[in-house]
């Protein structure tokens, strides 16, 4: 019976990231991929403006 309660752990692991995985996965894409993109690319170009605003300034 050890090796049963030496498995069990792993094996729990195992199944608990491949569901994480398979969430993942999923979630990627589908109808609100458009509304994540953009707010991603918002918020690139915030810090983007931000750099170059405070490049300009150090001059």
């Amino acid at each position: 019976m050890d090796y049963v309660s030496a498995l069990v752990p792993p094996v729990v692991m195992a199944v608990f990231f491949i569901g994480v995985i398979r969430v993942i996965v999923k979630t990627q894409g589908g109808a609100n991929k458009a509304k994540e993109d953009a707010a991603v690319d918002a918020a690139l170009a915030r810090v983007e403006g931000t750099k170059q605003a405070s490049v300009r300034g150090d001059v």
